[in-house]
């Protein structure tokens, strides 16, 4: 298969992921998605006039930007777009999939207030409070099986602290988790890291029955046989009867360590009548171990009680998917000036992302195809683990050297093969 070919077929996929995940949108809408999702990956970029210039369209580049822009302005797009993937997606979660929760941010650093809609102050990881830089605040949700590389992007959201009808970042973080649910069948395993320790949080997944692991900070108090105690507390006495090794990716690093790790039977104060255990980890070097409070109560067995620390492990990959939506289509790099065109474009790039991640990168009739996207990467190195980073590379150079989007009934001709252009030569 030579290049030409194979981007003759990834805009034929990708006609194909609009008319199958998106079938109740409107034709004229239809069109406009797969000239964003195009030029987003054409250009790795959420700037309309470069996402413009990739469609390469025989009229003044202004009046290409002009109609995008335009059709961002539609009501409801956001959501229509974010419901479409969410539905798609729903079918890779299962009981005993990783749904990964966390929360980000959009930093705009060098704009200004006024500048952009509704600019807010959002958390500053170096400072580990709210900051002076200002942003939006995201969502991001996936789905994987426990310590797999197959990454699903379920739901991204964006919103500001500034926008009508804000209450809470809690409340937003409740409605994606709801969302999620209801469309999954409250299938999964929801994980959630410290910001998670809260009532408002256990509150949820006890009233909606979702099974959850939640990292604790160590400060709550929860019931044990011999009374109410400091999670803190019961870790130190908790018998760390398994000894592990486990392998995960930190900061870049591949990681190989031995663990420690036992569990207890415990309750919330707030709901004595649910079972949960409390999952001790202890690493090397590490004064404070991790305590993971969890519904799976099956979690006695050294099988059950990994299930749930390399589920919890599987959770830091999230992190590697919103860095990786953040680089590969220049998030943050975004510049309009209406905030229901912002939050357009980052669920558009979500539907971009599940393209490259789930409908490419995890089909196994396209395994082919997606092999020959990373090879046209050209990577200087293997193919790292996180391998969307090359398919987004190979989607690009695709994309933007051979051929150009000639809309969902365009006429798209497939390229002859060498072989056949010489014979009919």
């Amino acid at each position: 298969m030579n290049d030409s070919t194979a981007a003759y077929r990834l805009r034929e996929q990708l006609k194909r992921f609009v008319g199958i995940v998106f079938p109740h949108v409107p034709k004229p809408q239809k069109e406009f998605l797969g000239q964003m999702f195009f030029g987003i990956q054409a250009g790795q970029t959420t700037v309309l006039s470069r996402i413009a210039r990739e469609l390469k369209e025989d009229i003044l580049l202004k009046k290409t930007e002009e109609r995008l822009s335009r059709h961002l302005l539609a009501e409801g797009l956001d959501a229509a777009v974010q419901d479409a993937v969410l539905a798609h997606g729903a079918a890779y979660v299962h009981d005993d999939t990783i749904v990964s929760i966390d929360p980000s941010d959009i930093q705009k650093p060098y704009a200004q207030d006024g500048g952009m809609p509704l600019l807010a102050k959002v958390w500053d990881g170096s400072k580990g409070r709210v900051g002076d830089n200002l942003g939006y605040n995201l969502c991001f949700a996936t789905a994987s099986p426990s310590m797999s590389r197959r990454i699903v992007p379920l739901h991204m959201t964006m919103w500001s602290a500034k926008e009508d009808g804000f209450t809470s970042e809690n409340d937003k973080v409740l409605d994606v988790i709801g969302k999620i649910a209801e469309a999954c069948g409250r299938r999964g395993i929801y994980v959630y890291d410290r910001g998670g320790d809260g009532n408002w949080l256990f509150d949820f997944f006890v009233k909606e029955r979702l099974d959850f692991i939640v990292r604790l900070v160590g400060d709550r108090h929860l019931l044990h046989w011999n009374g109410r105690r400091l999670a803190a507390d019961l870790a130190e006495t908790c018998e760390m009867k398994c000894r592990d090794r486990v392998t995960f990716k930190s900061h870049g690093k591949e990681l190989d360590v031995p663990i420690e790790y036992g569990s207890l039977p415990v309750r919330l104060p707030e709901h004595p009548d649910v079972e949960l255990r409390l999952v001790v980890v202890k690493w090397p070097k590490c004064e404070k171990p991790m305590m993971l409070l969890t519904t799976l109560r099956a979690a006695r067995s050294r099988k059950s009680l990994r299930q749930v620390v390399e589920g919890y492990l599987t959770r830091w990959r999230v992190e590697e998917t919103i860095r990786f939506v953040k680089q590969a289509y220049e998030v943050e790099d975004v510049r309009l000036l209406r905030f229901c065109r912002l939050k357009a474009m980052v669920a558009i790039v979500l539907a971009t992302a599940y393209f490259a991640m789930a409908w490419l990168g995890l089909g196994d009739k396209l395994a082919v195809l997606a092999d020959h996207v990373k090879r046209v990467s050209k990577r200087m190195f293997d193919v790292p683990d996180f391998f969307f980073y090359a398919i987004a590379d190979g989607l690009r150079t695709l994309f933007s050297r051979h051929g150009r989007w000639n809309g969902l009934d365009g006429p798209d001709k497939e390229p002859e093969e060498p072989c056949q252009m010489i014979l009919a030569l």
